[in-house]
This record gives C-alpha cells, structure tokens and sequence, in this order.
C-alpha cells in the first residue's frame, strides 16, 4: 500500500483546499443572521468566525475518527489513495458549483456521499462498511430536524418571555448577545466540519503505509484549522445572503434562537463523534424559528429549493466521485 509521496501530497492539497472551501461556504453560515441583523459588521464577523473556528478545530478529534473509519477500512484498499483523491475532487466540484449559485447546500453530505461513491466504484461494494455509512447518514438527516424542533421550541419561549416588552429594547438587547452567539456558533462549526478534512487526511496516511491507526497528527489537526479560518476569512457573501435575508426577515431575537439552536445540535453531534451538517442544522433552525414567529413569514419556496439540494447532494457526490475514480484513476 505504499504510494508516492507526491501523490500523496496531492491529496493532502486536496483534502485542505475542500477545508478551504469549506470554510467560505459553510461558515457563512454561521455568521450569516448576526451579519443580516448588523449585530456585527461582516469584517468582524469573518474574523470572529476565523478565530472562533480554528480554536474549534483542535479540541476534538472524534468526528474525524469517525469519517476516516466508519465508511471503509483504509488498511484494506490498495489503490485508497486513488480513492480519496476522487472523493476530494467530486466534494470540491459539487460544492464549488453550489456556491456559485448561493445555495447552502452540506459539505459533509458531499464528502460522505463521494467517498461512498468512489469507494464502490474503486474498490467494490464489499469495502463499504453499510453499517456505519447509514449510521453517518442517519445523523446527517436527523440533525436538520431535531433543529427545527429545537429553533421553534426556542423562538416560541421566548416570543413568551418578552411579549410585554418593547421590540426595539428586545432587539437591542439581543444583538448584543449576539456576537456571543455568533462566537458559539462558530466555535462549534470548528469542532465538527474541521476534523472531516482531517479525517481524510488521516485516511490517505493509513491507506498509504505512513500511519498504522486513525489517531490524528498535530499537524493535521493544524493544517486543516489554519486552513479552513482562511476559508473564512476570505466569507462566502453569496450564502449570507440566501441565509440571512432570503428564508425570512430576520431579526435579532430570531438571529440569537436559530444560532443558539443550531449550535447545540452540531455541538451535541461532536460529543457523540458524529458528522453533522451545519449548513443543515443552522437552515432548520432558522426555518423553525420563522415558523414560530409567523408561519406565512417564511418563504417555503426558497426553503423548498434549499431542501431539494440537501436530497441530491449525497446521490450526486457519490456518482460524480465514481466516474471521476473510474476515468481518471
């Protein structure tokens, strides 16, 4: 299984430029509804998440364990490294192309489905571990929903609280906190989508003979959150504004609900070592929290297109990664 080391270079390059993608498509997210509401202006915004998300990135490391094992076992592929190229150049494409059109569609879904897909294609159907691809998939589809919940939950008790209250007083007050959440936010962003690059990275130094387990090296753990904070610091204006403006007028007391909500999904998920999306859980949350303050405030069409993203992505990635695999490895 030993491979060249320009090879593997190149993946490495890879497997960072998606962490660097990832961090101008995915992180806007996190940032986008504190940006919208000018709780904060966008520069420190982007340079709050760019902190905030490579403090995350180093803290944990389960989430990449997860991604680098649980699909396949990298000590049994002898061309692994072929395969891990295509599932980069497969997720980088998908998400380039969903950027370029403002849609916040999932990172991780296109990394599991492309790795998913390429291992199928490069190895064979027998190589995928369909236990712990569900197991991945079931976390992915479960946490927009348990955010939903858990944003309209929020938003209706605090409609509750502050009932009585002026509205310009609750904003004001809320849009102070939240730069906190925004912080949160991109804290936890950090603590999950972060170590998917890494776990990749990983994968490829098994597959090909330089490491003998999925325990991640400092310097991975370096490269891919020095990485993804440039991402960042470069922002992702596009999914700002479908995030931010588009789904509903957004004000700072729904801002601070849908980052509080998604946050404590995607942090929840890091505890238990499972890849979630954020994109996903921060989009639920603010469509629950819409809901709760007016349902028709919602813009369903917007959101449906959103939704329809999420339900291809994985199927695309997938195919995508297997022809890429199949013309080009």
């Amino acid at each position: 299984m030993e491979t060249s080391l320009l090879m593997l270079g190149f993946v490495i390059f890879l497997a960072l430029a998606f962490d660097f993608i990832n961090g101008f498509h995915d992180t806007a997210n996190a940032i986008a509804t504190s940006v919208s509401t000018r709780a904060l202006k966008p520069r420190t915004a982007i340079i709050l998440a760019a902190l905030m998300n490579f403090v995350g990135a180093l803290m944990f490391t389960g989430v990449a364990k997860k991604i680098g094992g649980s699909i396949t076992d990298p000590t049994l592929l002898d061309n692994g490294i072929n395969i891990v190229a295509a599932t980069l150049i497969a997720a980088i494409i998908w998400n380039l192309v969903t950027w370029w059109f403002g849609i916040p569609s999932s990172s991780s879904h296109a990394l599991i489905g492309a790795l998913a897909g390429a291992v199928y294609v490069g190895a064979g159907s027998d190589h995928i571990k369909w236990e712990g691809f569900i197991e991945i998939v079931e976390g992915l589809i479960f946490s927009p929903l348990i955010a939903f919940v858990i944003g309209y939950i929020v938003m209706t008790i605090l409609k509750w609280i502050f009932a009585k209250r002026s509205p310009h007083t609750v904003n004001k007050g809320f849009r102070s906190m939240q730069v906190i959440t925004a912080a949160l936010q991109s804290f936890t962003h950090g603590t999950n989508d972060a170590q998917k690059a890494m776990g990749i990275i990983t994968f490829a130094l098994v597959t090909s003979g330089r490491l003998e387990t999925m325990e991640v090296p400092l310097w991975v753990k370096i490269a891919a959150a020095t990485s993804m904070a440039l991402g960042t610091s470069i922002g992702g204006w596009k999914i700002i504004k479908t995030m931010g403006t588009k789904i509903f007028k957004i004000e700072p007391i729904n801002g601070f609900a849908a980052d509080m909500s998604a946050a404590s999904v995607i942090f929840t998920a890091t505890l238990l070592h499972l890849p979630v999306s954020s994109t996903h859980a921060i989009t639920s949350a603010i469509l629950g929290v819409g809901s709760a303050k007016r349902f028709s405030a919602v813009k369903w069409g917007v959101a449906g297109r959103i939704i329809v993203t999420w339900f291809i992505t994985i199927p695309i990635s997938a195919v995508l990664a297997g022809l890429i695999c199949k013309l080009f490895f």
